[in-house]
């Protein structure tokens, strides 16, 4: 890892209609578009959207780096995140993001250290902390089906 500060840059250019493509420098354009509760179309990531994928990326790369040297065997985590965009105090932001993880361990892994790992995940999630709606995180660990 490089030392902090960390430093990332993105951008977007619009025209008076049509998709708003949101671009990196080390990265593909996004096309986006307003979210359909904002009258936007259909099949297009909106910042909303963006924002509620990368609480869920985050939280399954945060799991990653932190199971790999507490050495849990592994097979897939699914991550979905709702969140609540509300008016708090007479100003739009988004109030809360719950997210349901899915782990899927091998069979004979220690279920409470997994559930421990998740908590983990979720409380060192660098996106995720860095906003202010509440969290929640609802956990379930499954044994993947013994290999033949």
């Amino acid at each position: 890892m490089h030392p902090y500060p960390h430093v990332y840059t993105a951008g977007a250019s619009g025209e008076p209609a049509g998709p708003v493509p949101v671009t990196s420098p080390t990265a593909p354009a996004i096309a986006t578009t307003p979210p359909p509760q904002f009258d936007g179309p259909e099949g297009y990531w909106s910042p909303e959207t963006l924002l509620t994928a990368a609480v869920a990326n985050c939280f399954i790369l945060t799991f990653r780096a932190i199971s790999r040297p507490a050495r849990l065997d592994w097979v897939r985590l699914e991550c979905e995140v709702t969140a609540t965009l509300d008016k708090v105090d007479g100003v739009t932001q988004f109030s809360r993001f719950e997210t349901q993880a899915t782990l899927t361990v091998a069979p004979g892994t220690d279920d409470a250290k997994a559930r421990q790992l998740l908590e983990k995940a979720e409380h060192f999630c660098l996106i995720a902390n860095s906003l202010r709606g509440e969290r929640s995180l609802h956990t379930k660990v499954v044994a993947a089906a013994a290999r033949a």
